[in-house]
């Protein structure tokens, strides 16, 4: 009986985790450059006690769950839409792949594009100040910015009928890049379930290019999301009604007892 309510508790607190991920999408739906999150569950098998001492590993009990548990929590990367702006300072990466940035600590972190702008270092940077890596100096005085699919930064100077060249913007992509971890902000971090960034030039050696004058959606599908939030509602009901039934059989059978 005592099972009952700790596999009906779990399951309350899987479909909670449920919900929360799916209201931060939806919370995010329009948000540039959002990628949804998805988490996964795994059984509790209730396992045989051993004797202390004892190396063999445990076997489970057959037939016997234990409830559920919360796996993982990833961001999946499918592409989001383009969406024209018309502002050059807006990029968007189309296919595959991160641009570089350095954090003010000069780490390395990875961005999908978004909104970019000029520093007070002069420096071509995100619009909350983050440079690109590698930098992007863009001379005084210029007038416009113009980014190439292929990653090549040009500048127009005041008085000049030909734009300069400012330098070459390169990507990275991922193994596996739903082990990055979200930094909030359309920024992340390697980790060693990412594996390694494999640096490149955009539309080379299956990279994706940039696309100026674009920003990329959110891939939160919002029907999707609400009907995923429908059936984790009626799961976390399902357990929260495990646990009263288990409560008022408890009741029943402390009453017989008296």
């Amino acid at each position: 009986m005592f099972d009952a309510l700790y596999i009906g508790a779990t399951g309350m607190q899987a479909q909670q985790a449920q919900v929360d991920a799916i209201a931060n999408n939806l919370t995010n739906a329009n948000t540039p450059a959002y990628k949804k999150t998805r988490v996964s569950f795994t059984d509790l098998v209730l396992r045989a006690a051993q004797p202390a001492g004892a190396n063999a590993p445990l076997a489970a009990v057959q037939g016997r769950g234990a409830g559920v548990a919360l796996a993982s929590t990833v961001k999946l990367f499918e592409p989001g839409e383009l969406k024209k702006t018309e502002s050059p300072m807006d990029v968007a990466v189309q296919g595959d792949g991160f641009l570089e940035i350095t954090m003010p600590d000069g780490t390395r972190a990875y961005s999908r594009g978004g909104t970019l702008k000029v520093n007070p270092d002069g420096q071509l940077a995100t619009l909350a100040g983050v440079p690109l890596k590698p930098g992007i100096a863009i001379p005084e005085g210029a007038s416009a910015i113009v980014i190439s699919p292929n990653g090549r930064v040009q500048a127009q100077l005041k008085g000049q009928s030909a734009p300069v060249d400012a330098g070459q913007l390169e990507m990275v992509r991922f193994a596996n890049p739903q082990g990055l971890l979200a930094q909030g902000g359309n920024v992340y971090r390697a980790t060693e379930a990412s594996g390694e960034p494999i640096g490149g030039k955009p539309g080379e050696d299956g990279m994706g290019t940039l696309a100026q004058g674009f920003l990329e959606s959110s891939n939160v599908k919002m029907v999707e999301e609400m009907v995923n939030l429908m059936v984790a509602q009626r799961a976390y009901e399902a357990s929260v009604k495990v646990v009263q039934a288990s409560d008022d059989m408890l009741g029943m059978i402390n009453g017989l007892r008296r």
